[in-house]
């Protein structure tokens, strides 16, 4: 696939990198010609160096042989106009953009409804076919967190109708120290399936003589309804969360405490006066603090060794790591930090910091959603980008696909790969070697090893391609 990014930043390195690795031609523009020399030094991609939106730079870059735009600079607004002038000069088949101001995405009237509005000459709006929100899926992800108290991440499939879990095995889970194989006996009426396990940073395929070990991370998938059932096995269920500190109420922030204050007692601190005054306003049950979450007599005063969990998400990493490691010492019992620079994740996570969460990752996952081959529905990057869920349809019959009308058992899938579970006409099927697939069911796999994805991609196609 051709593809165009424009923005060299985290979010567009990072996707450059994902997608330079699986055999397609990338072309990345950017103002910053020394950012573009260092993906270039690394990568085997094309660079141009100029301004992501303007008709020159976009026919430097070849823009009309391109199948995708994702725009992804640090402006909305060249974000937009950059797919605008994709869409109406060359045509481009799929843009994505990345849009983070609430006004902007408060009014969709501002962007084309791709299903109505077939006649390029005719657009109204900006011609956008995927809008992006980092804020938004950040936002989801540490609200998830915080539903399932001692989840390390919580993947949604199918309209939420299953979910994939990240937790960490802990000695006095009844699994911990037993085969899988125990969990069935144990557990009869509840069915799910343990899709991978990292002991050490090692992935490992378990099978039903696999040992569950204290430190273990655990990534299993079942039916939402039964994700407490399942958590309960592999460590002692925490009490849930009822007492939610938000450092820093820029748009993370303000969307974080929207989203939770109708359910939990929410505290927020920000710095500025103005939006301090902003927020007050907008929040009515949030209780709006004005101040540093480094400043330690502040936390002190608001009883922060009663906050159950201290959400740190401000726009600047520094701040959010000292907030959260002063936290944690004066008694916050669960902390999350949002951290931008990837090289600091693997550093703090799973020390006095709970959760490190990722920006970049949380966005990178959804990218991937439209660029991935075969009818993929849903991708999540996990572990840093190392491992990746996807939802995928299958198509076809017997004779035309690789899948359908076959026992899980017959289907070759790639070494790492296993498939997690089916959701078939609304029902989650957890997945057993008996269970056989249809047209149109939704199949969820996971794979220890990204670099296999073009083989579970082939899986999917249909008709004469995949030979």
């Amino acid at each position: 696939m051709n593809i165009l990014i424009l923005g060299a930043g985290q979010v567009g390195g990072t996707l450059a990198e994902h997608l330079a690795n699986e055999a397609n031609d990338i072309t990345v523009i950017d103002s910053d010609s020394v950012r573009l020399r260092e993906l270039q030094d690394r990568l085997d991609i094309r660079t141009v160096h100029g301004k992501a939106s303007y008709p020159a730079v976009l026919n430097e870059a070849n823009a009309e042989d391109a199948d995708m735009v994702i725009a992804v600079t640090n402006s909305d607004e060249t974000n937009m106009v950059a797919c605008q002038v994709a869409k109406l000069l060359h045509k481009t088949p799929t843009t994505i953009c990345r849009v983070r101001a609430g006004s902007y995405l408060a009014n969709p009237a501002l962007f084309y409804n791709k299903d109505t509005e077939k006649d390029l000459d005719k657009l109204r709006g900006f011609p956008i076919d995927v809008i992006i929100s980092p804020e938004q899926l950040v936002t989801k992800h540490i609200t998830r967190l915080i539903e399932y108290p001692g989840t390390l991440q919580v993947l949604e499939f199918s309209k939420g109708l299953t979910r994939l879990v990240a937790i960490k095995a802990i000695e006095g889970g009844p699994l911990v120290g037993r085969e899988l194989s125990y969990l069935r006996t144990h557990m009869p009426k509840i069915d799910t399936r343990v899709a991978a396990i990292f002991r050490k940073d090692r992935a490992i395929i378990p099978t039903g003589d696999t040992v569950i070990e204290d430190g273990d991370e655990v990534f299993f998938i079942a039916a939402t309804d039964h994700i407490r059932s399942v958590m309960s096995e592999l460590q002692p269920l925490s009490k849930p969360y009822k007492r939610i500190f938000i450092c820093g109420g820029g748009n993370i922030g303000y969307r974080l405490a929207r989203a939770l204050d109708s359910r939990y007692q929410v505290k927020i601190l920000e710095r500025d006066h103005d939006r301090c005054i902003m927020l007050s306003e907008k929040l009515r049950k949030t209780v709006v603090l004005e101040g540093s979450g480094a400043n330690k007599d502040i936390l002190v005063e608001e009883n922060i060794e009663n906050t159950d969990v201290f959400c740190a998400v401000t726009n600047d990493d520094e701040t959010n790591i000292i907030a959260s490691l002063l936290a944690k010492r004066l008694g916050a019992r669960k902390v999350l930090t949002l951290i931008n620079n990837p090289d600091y994740v693997d550093l703090i996570q799973g020390g006095v910091i709970d959760v490190a969460i990722s920006p970049q990752q949380t966005t990178i996952g959804s990218l991937l959603t439209h660029v991935r081959r075969g009818d993929v529905v849903n991708v999540h990057a996990l572990r840093r980008g190392a491992a990746e869920a996807i939802e995928a349809i299958a198509h076809g019959d017997h004779r035309s696909s690789k899948v359908v009308g076959r026992r899980l058992d017959e289907i070759h899938l790639p070494p790492g790969t296993t498939i997690g579970a089916i959701v078939r006409h609304g029902e989650v099927l957890i997945a057993h070697d008996h269970l056989r697939v249809q047209p149109n069911d939704h199949v969820i796999l996971f794979l220890v090893d990204k670099s296999r994805i073009r083989d579970v991609e082939k899986l999917f196609h249909v008709g004469l391609t995949f030979f």
